[in-house]
């Protein structure tokens, strides 16, 4: 991989804090600070396209992320993403050539203690290393098929279709 290209869309991942009572907030995304203080060992650039969640992301907002893949040198994608959602942009995204997307999020924010965004993010960058072209769903320590997964929202996490 000569360089990652991350997209973030917003999502839980980097929400600023999170309870069923209070507003939230999608803050600066955390994902490039975390890889700098990991000393990662490829490079990597990060284009923060939205700050939404993803309950409110639509295909245009979609078309937007496939445009900014499509017309990339990069062969190598990351985009963390709300979980809401993040089925339905995988699979708008698949049918793109030559490019292997991988889409990734976190059920709790990334600034907390118990976040599972640093594990996600992790099988994230492992397997777009070695997934052939498409885009993939890697969550709960899973790589998935778009087309084979969904959110079980009363469980918290994904599963097969």
């Amino acid at each position: 991989m000569k360089q990652l290209k991350i997209i973030t869309t917003g999502g839980t991942i980097d929400k600023l804090y999170f309870d069923d009572a209070s507003e939230y907030q999608i803050g600066t995304p955390v994902i490039g600070d975390l890889l700098h203080s990991y000393k990662v060992a490829f490079r990597f650039e990060v284009v923060s396209l939205m700050k939404k969640d993803s309950l409110y992301i639509n295909d245009d907002d979609r078309e937007l992320i496939k445009r900014v893949i499509e017309k990339s040198d990069e062969k190598h994608f990351l985009i963390t993403h709300g979980t809401d959602s993040m089925v339905d942009t995988a699979n708008y995204l698949a049918d793109i050539k030559d490019k292997v997307i991988v889409l990734t999020g976190a059920l709790t924010p990334a600034r907390f203690q118990n976040t599972d965004a640093i594990f996600n993010i992790g099988c994230a960058i492992a397997a777009v290393q070695t997934l052939q072209q498409g885009a993939w769903v890697i969550m709960n320590g899973l790589v998935w098929d778009p087309k084979h997964v969904k959110k079980n929202r009363a469980e918290n996490r994904f599963q097969k279709v």
